[in-house]
């Protein structure tokens, strides 16, 4: 399976995170499957960490740097995935989901045939295939 992480699962992943699930733990660490992150992850933690940096554990050239150590497959943005976010859609009775990081992951995953593994409780309600609640 060829897995797109989720901006956080790739943090708690790097950082053996206790929040990371047992379920996340098996798919990145199964040798059958492929791993990526997105520059849009880096450019995330690259914000947050400047406005926070108690908030993420390393600045956006660590993570990325960590990413390709752990042996993460890196997945550039381009403009077929920027257009692809117009494709999703979540029902109007549900809350608003303004993460503009995490739909553009999804959009990435979409377009690129990807698994999006993600613990964000947003994420499954737009009903796309490749989402992977853990």
């Amino acid at each position: 399976m060829n897995i797109l992480l989720d901006t956080h699962i790739a943090i708690w992943a790097l950082n053996d995170d206790p929040a990371l699930s047992e379920k996340a733990r098996e798919l990145i660490l199964d040798p059958g499957n492929t791993i990526y992150y997105s520059t849009v992850s880096v450019w995330e933690v690259l914000l947050k960490h400047a406005r926070r940096p108690g908030s993420i554990p390393f600045d956006e050239a660590d993570f990325s740097e960590a990413c390709r150590e752990a042996g993460f497959v890196p997945l550039g943005l381009s403009d077929k995935h920027i257009l692809a976010v117009r494709t999703l859609a979540r029902p109007n009775a549900l809350r608003e989901h303004n993460d503009p990081f995490d739909r553009l992951l999804l959009a990435q995953a979409k377009i690129e045939n990807l698994s999006f593994m993600t613990h964000d409780a947003l994420i499954p309600d737009y009903e796309e295939k490749c989402v992977i609640p853990v």
